[in-house]
């Protein structure tokens, strides 16, 4: 299932300084990326869903450290944001939530070099404040009953549920299959379902909207994360220095201070 990505742009934040700019500087000389001369202009991103509240605040973080830059993100199903690529949207860095979806880009020989994994992440289930269906495990979203919506399968999230759920030898049928994480998300923050299978960085993104409930399969269902630089990037020197910023140890912070895990 394949949709348009969302275009979000970056705002300028009131952050920065001196310490800030050499640490960047030093980050993206570390990763090979081009001089800070070069490190100005647009950035485009297109990004897994679930990245958009640690890359959003990267993405302020470079612009604050590189006075004149812009960083423009497309958050989405990683399936969806990699066809587009092989179709020739514009874009300079695709971050993928699984090797898999990262694969259609390599393939179709649209990177720049080998993608790097930068995180993993780990499923959990989203239930509505209170957890009124009184979810503990991952068996009871398959009883009578039960409304769960689940990520397509073709999208790295549905992928990872549905090898959690065929691990635990069960069967759901979902009341929907969504686009993206943040869709399936998003039906139990409208309490359209009663649960659904998402990632722990989006839980804890919504905290307060929905509660999560941790089930010991996710542990043989975690996604790897990788990066890379597209081959036809706009702005390859820009570029370099933000997935400098995304590996260093500044952006690791931030990344797993959001709930993902380290590689």
């Amino acid at each position: 299932m394949t949709t348009r990505p969302t275009h979000r742009r970056t705002l300028q934040p009131a952050v920065g300084g001196t310490a800030l700019l050499l640490a960047l500087s030093a980050c993206s000389s570390s990763a090979g990326a081009s001089s800070a001369g070069d490190v100005k202009g647009t950035v485009t991103v297109f990004a897994a869903a679930s990245l958009k509240e640690s890359f959003t605040e990267l993405g302020e973080e470079f612009e604050a450290a590189h006075p004149g830059t812009k960083v423009t993100f497309s958050f989405g199903g990683s399936d969806a944001l990699a066809a587009s690529i092989t179709s020739g949207a514009p874009a300079d860095v695709f971050a993928a939530a699984s090797p898999k979806t990262m694969q259609i880009v390599t393939d179709a020989k649209d990177a720049a070099g080998e993608p790097a994994t930068f995180v993993r992440n780990q499923l959990e289930i989203a239930v509505v404040p209170g957890n009124p269906e009184d979810v503990a495990t991952l068996e009871d979203l398959t009883k009578s009953g039960m409304k769960v919506a689940l990520c397509a399968k073709e999208v790295p999230c549905g992928a990872a549920a549905q090898k959690a759920l065929d691990g635990a030898g069960l069967r759901l049928t979902p009341v929907s299959y969504e686009q993206d994480v943040k869709s399936a998300l998003t039906k139990v923050q409208l309490k359209e379902v009663d649960a659904s299978v998402v990632y722990k960085t989006d839980v804890q993104a919504a905290a307060g909207k929905v509660e999560g409930v941790e089930f010991p399969e996710s542990a043989g269902a975690v996604n790897d994360y990788p990066i890379v630089l597209l081959k036809d990037a706009p702005n390859a020197g820009a570029a370099e220095a933000f997935i400098a910023l995304v590996r260093s140890g500044q952006g690791r912070k931030v990344l797993t201070e959001a709930g993902f895990l380290t590689p």
